[in-house]
This record gives structure tokens, sequence and C-alpha cells, in this order.
């Protein structure tokens, strides 16, 4: 026991003994005597010249140094200086062996980090060249009792009375590019920092940019908890707020602030933010979501919360320019929701609803982080999309279309991005107006994979009707391919044409088969490739401001020569059906069987339609298959029976559709010899019936003197005869 006793008394001893030596050191060496060594040292082994201005002080309780008005040039130009630094350490803390930082003070930092014109920074300087940092030598294998103990878990245990850095400036200048950015008035405070207790922290500091101009003034204020192992930390009480002006927006100041709390482990690989908000001007998120997985593979739990906002107070806020839609009411109620989840790897979104306006949709959906798969369903109500377009003006209208006509067109497709896609995509809509159209019940799914894009399904009802189309896009080379198939049944022409362009020339229930085939990627090439065939019929229809049965008539009063009385022949002309088949080559449309059966008529003709200069250029016939009109100019003899009045459709389709068609004079010649024959064949019968009854006639006579009371039976035989 006395040897125990006298070795406590020696580790004592010392312990007073060291204390005293400090104590005299501090007492007794003044530093600042050594500031040429220093300086000197440092000069010797790096490019810097050290100043040290100020005093050096150093305390003993606490155990501490201080640095004032410290500069460091390079090449003759500052590279860093400093106003005043203190840092001192809890003496007895030493003594008990758990190291307690009582102050440490930084204050008028000043960095200047230049890249000159070939890339190279200044600080990559700071060392002589041609003396490169030898390799350690491998040390002996021997155990690492540090490493063993933080494998085994040993704790740190780490403790700061008070942190300060204040009025901190860097500026950062690159010379080859002109940036330059300065980040000044950064202070940082904290207090009380000890691991696995909470402690508060404050950030505050400025940025400015050259390129483009831009200003950030932020502030930074959290409570922070770290436990002693450091794989363990929590946020609570966060709030950021940063003030933003110059080029990015315009001109004008913006705020953006965070709030929330946050908590990470980094052994466990999970984190989360709860109460977490972000806004930006007068857009805001909030969120509640766990995260379990820090690597490829994360999995998601929480929701997600973007509340309404205004879009285009939103970009008026960020000094953006305005959207101009035909409605000036539209894009001022965004909203979304949705909760967050799925397994290790994909973002899985539940019970999404996004709000536009007065349309609300609804669905899921989810992303894969491993292959980028994108998994859609999305429902919404109802949309009219032409309160979203940009409002009419002549002005704007003509601009946009000469720009296309001098600039170079452009590709429809990025190829590279559509080959990486991968979609699986169902959308549905109620109700969609679209160029004055009303479509409802609308269906579409989409699917994409290695450069296929495939819409299965595209489908409708559209005014009293239905369509239905599918699409597939081959993308797998440069020249992509398209296949297009569409059904249109029922569909009423009148008010469609009416609504979408203004045009009521045709009116009649449409049934339409389309199969086109294309290739290539601009829409001209995609027009000049076209092969395929519109097969179209029309029930119960009537072509509009058009009568067919006046120029009809025109010809067969020629034909009787005679002059149409009739003036209200009224202007339009219906049809019970019409049909034909449209063969598709490039940008012209070939037309060789059209039909259509009017009152008293046969429409037949064949025709080309220009798709590109909007011209149709159609030779049609009237035939006369029945009375057509009540005008006796009009009637239909045996002479004009079954000849067909000629009628030409030409002309610019989308400008003047109302006087496309007129009488054909330039055919009618071939009607007149038809009539001529149907004349001549008319006389022969005539001639033929009359001596078939002269003949009779005779041979009646001949009997009654004859045959007597037997003449009636001999008669019915000479009838039968005689096809009487």
């Amino acid at each position: 026991m006395k040897v125990i006793r006298y070795a406590l008394y020696a580790v004592i001893a010392l312990i007073v003994l060291a204390v005293a030596a400090i104590a005299i050191a501090v007492a007794v060496i003044n530093p600042n005597a050594y500031k040429p060594q220093i300086e000197a040292a440092v000069e010797k082994h790096t490019n810097l010249d050290l100043i040290l201005e100020g005093d050096i002080g150093w305390s003993f309780i606490p155990l501490g140094l201080e640095l004032n008005d410290v500069e460091a040039t390079l090449e003759g130009e500052r590279l860093v200086a400093l106003e005043r630094l203190v840092a001192q350490i809890d003496f007895w803390s030493l003594i008990a062996m758990a190291p307690r930082v009582n102050t440490f003070l930084l204050d008028g930092l000043d960095a200047r980090l230049v890249v000159n014109e070939q890339g190279e920074g200044n600080w990559t300087r700071i060392m002589p060249g041609g003396e490169p940092a030898e390799a350690p030598e491998p040390a002996a294998a021997e155990p690492d009792t540090a490493s063993e103990e933080a494998a085994g878990g040993e704790m740190l245990d780490f403790n700061v009375e008070n942190i300060e850095i204040t009025n901190a400036r860097i500026h950062y200048n690159d010379l080859g590019t002109g940036q330059s950015v300065t980040l000044q008035d950064f202070t940082v405070s904290a207090s009380n920092i000890t691991l696995g207790s909470e402690f508060p922290l404050d950030i505050r500091f400025k940025v400015e940019t050259a390129q483009p101009q831009f200003a950030v003034d932020g502030g930074i204020s959290a409570r922070v908890n770290a436990n002693q192992a450091l794989n363990e930390f929590a946020v609570s009480g966060l709030k950021a707020v940063f003030d933003m002006n110059g080029e990015p927006f315009g001109g004008k100041s913006v705020k953006a602030e965070v709030a929330g709390s946050l908590q990470a482990n980094l052994e466990e690989e999970t984190a989360s933010l709860n109460d977490f908000t972000a806004s930006l001007a007068n857009l805001k998120l909030s969120t509640n979501l766990n995260i379990r997985g820090f690597g490829d593979q994360p999995a998601l739990d929480g929701r997600l919360e973007i509340a309404s906002f205004s879009l285009k107070q939103l970009l008026s806020n960020l000094g953006q320019p305005a959207i101009e839609t035909d409605d000036p009411d539209v894009l001022k109620a965004i909203a979304l929701s949705t909760n967050l989840g799925g397994q290790p790897g994909t973002v899985a979104l539940s019970d999404l609803k996004i709000t536009l306006d007065d349309t609300t949709f609804n669905g899921g959906g989810s992303y894969n982080l491993t292959n980028g798969g994108l998994t859609f369903n999305l429902q919404g109500d109802k949309i009219n999309a032409d309160r979203y377009l940009p409002p009419a003006s002549d002005e704007e209208e003509a601009a946009p279309q000469q720009t296309a006509e001098a600039g170079p067109e452009g590709d429809l497709l990025p190829l590279e991005t559509l080959r990486d896609l991968l979609l699986d995509i169902d959308f549905g809509l109620g109700e969609l107006i679209i160029s004055n159209l009303t479509i409802n019940e609308i269906k579409a799914s989409t699917t994409a994979k290695d450069g296929l894009l495939q819409v299965d399904e595209f489908s409708g009802k559209l005014y009293d009707g239905s369509f239905g189309a599918n699409v597939t896009i081959d993308a797998r080379t440069d020249n992509p391919k398209w296949r297009v198939r569409s059904d249109v049944t029922n569909v009423k022409t009148l008010p469609l044409l009416t609504d979408l362009a203004e045009v009521d020339m045709l009116s009649g229930a449409a049934n339409l088969k389309v199969a086109v085939d294309t290739n290539g990627n601009r829409v001209s090439t995609l027009r000049n490739n076209a092969k395929g065939e519109i097969s179209f019929n029309l029930a119960e229809g009537m072509l509009r401001n058009m009568n067919l049965t006046r120029m009809a008539c025109q010809g067969i009063a020629l034909a009787n020569q005679e002059t149409l009385g009739t003036t209200d022949w009224g202007t339009h002309t219906p049809f019970n059906d019409m049909r034909g088949t449209l063969k598709i080559d490039g940008n012209t449309l070939n037309n060789t069987d059209l039909v259509a059966a009017l009152a008293g008529m046969r429409l037949e003709g064949d025709g080309t339609v220009d798709m590109e200069q909007s011209q149709l250029d159609y030779e049609l016939g009237l035939r006369i298959v029945g009375e057509i009109h009540r005008d006796n100019a009009c009637r239909v003899t045996e002479y004009v029976q079954n000849v067909v009045i000629p009628v030409e459709c030409r002309g610019n389709f989308v400008e003047n559709p109302a006087g496309l068609c007129s009488f054909d004079g330039s055919r009618f010649r071939d009607t007149l010899k038809d009539i001529a024959a149907n004349a001549a064949r008319a006389k022969v019968r005539e001639e033929t019936d009359r001596a078939k009854q002269r003949a009779e006639e005779k041979a009646r006579e001949e009997i009654d003197k004859r045959l007597g009371e037997d003449g009636e039976r001999v008669r019915d035989a000479v009838r039968g005869l005689f096809n009487r």
C-alpha cells in the first residue's frame, strides 16, 4: 500500500510541476520575440511571405494562443489575411484527460483565390515547385489502437464552449472566364457544443457573382445535435432565409425560406424530414419524409404537398416574362399532393392529386431509380385547353409563320432521349376542349422501350360519334418509322368542321378508316414520305352552300333547249350516302372512286387533293337516274335519262370552300353526245313501235274478215306475237 501511496504522490507532484512549468513559461516567455524566426521558417518552406504585424499572446488559464494582424502574400499579392485568432483550451480539462475548447474566435479572415488564364489557381503555387512530397515509408504491421477503439465504438469526448467566426471574406476570381464570386460578412456562432447534447448554431453570409450578376443575403439558424460516435445527427428548429436579387430575377428581389427539422443516422442509413417546408416567392412545398438507405436503392415513406399557387404571379415575382393566355384567369390555382413510398430503389406516388385551375387529375405512378422506368396512371375530369393558348391576333399569327419559313426546320423527336425512355403511361380525361372541338371520354395508353414508342390506345367520343387510334414510332434508327392506324365512327361533320375551322360546307355522319406509314424526323419529310389510304363514308349528309341540283338542271335545260324558270333553288345539296378512298402519296391524296346518292342523281367522280398547297382538283359527274326538280325545263326525258352532267371542283378549299364547284361546260359536249345517242335510240324504238302497231292493226282487220266468232281467240294470239 505504501508503494501505491508513494506512486500517487509522485504523479501529483509531476502534475504540479508541469502546471508550474507551464505557468512560468507563460509568464516569462514573450512569443513576440520569436516572430522573425516564425516568418523565416514559413518563407523557407513555402512560397509565402508571412507578416506578423500584431502581437502574439498566450494565456495560462484558460490555456490559449492569440494572433493579431497576420498576413500571407504570394508573389507580392495578398493570399490570406487575418485580423484576430483566439484559440483557448480549458487547462483543467487537459488534466482530467477530457479536452474542452473554451473559445475559438476567428475575426477578419480575408482570402483571395485567383485562377489565371491557363486555369491554374494561386493556391496551387504555395509550395515550392519541384519538391514533391515524399511518400511515407510503410509502417510495420502493428496494431492500430486508435482504429480498434473506433471500431469498437469508442466515443469521442468533444466539448467546445464557444465558437465565433466573424467578418470573414473570400474572393474568387477566374481570369479565364471572367467569373468572380465573393463571400462576405460570413459569421458563424455556436456555444456549449457537446457531443450528445443539443446546441445552437447561427450562420450569416452574403454571396455575389459577376456572371450573371447575382446576390444572396442568407441566414441559417437551428439547434444541432451530434452523438459522440459522429454517426447520428439531428437538426431542430431549422430556419433559413435567403434574400436574392440580380439578373436571373430580372433585377427583382426574391425571398426563399426553409424550415423544419431533420434527423440522420449514418450507420443505419436512415434519415427523416419532419414538418419540413421550403418556399420560393409564392411557391411553397411541405413534406414529412422518411428515407431508408443512402445508396442507389433508397426506400421512401412520406407525403409531399405543394400548396395552391398562381404560376403567373410566381413568374412575376421571379422577374420572368409573363405567360399570355387567351383566358387571363387561368394558371392562377395550381396545386399538388401525393403520398411517397415504394420498394427500395423505386419512388412511388400514390393518392396523387394535381389541380390546374378548375381541372383535377387523380392517380399515381412510380419511378425506378435503377433503370429510369416510369409508370403512370392519371385520370382527369375536364379541361378547356383553348383557355391556355396565346391570345389570337393578326400580328402574332403572321410573325411565327414568317419565322418558320425563314428559319431552318428542326427535328421533331430527340432520338437519343427517346431510346433511353422506359414508359408505361395510362391517361384519361372526361372532357377536352381544344381548337373549339369537344372530345369526351379520352383514353390513352403509351409504352416506350429501347427506342420503340407505342400509343396502344388513343380513343374518345366526338360529336355523337367515336374515334380510336394507335401509333407506333420506331426510333431505333436515325430515320424513325411511323405507323398510324385510326377508325372514326359516326362523327357529325358539320359541328366538327364549324367548331374546328368555321367551315360549314359538309354535314353527315362520318366513318373513316386511316392507315398511313411514313418515316423521318421532320414535318416536311414525314409528309413527303407518307403512304397509305383513307376510306370514308358519310351517311345522310349535305353539301352546304353548294347546289349540285341546279348545276344538273342547267345541263338538262340545255339538252331540252329550254331555260330554267325557277329562282329559288336553295343553297344545299342533300345526299343519302357518300363514299370513296383517298390514296395517300406524299402530300397528294388521290381519289378515283367517289360516289354519292343524291335525289334523282348519282354523284360520281375522281380527283386529287394537294395538302401542301390546300388545293382541290376534282372532276365530278351527276348521273341522272330520276326526276330531280319540279322546274319544267329540268324534266327528265328519255333523252337525258342516265346521262352525266359534268361538274368541276377546283381551288383552295381553305380560302373559298363555297366557290369550289361549278358546271363544267368543257365536258358538256360529251354529255350532248350521250343525249344524241339516247335520242337516236328513242327514235328507233318509236319507229319500231309504230311499225308493230300498223302490222297488228292490219292483221286484226284481216282476221276479223275471215274468222268471225273465233276471231277474239286468234287476236289474243297475235297480240302475243307482237308482245302487246
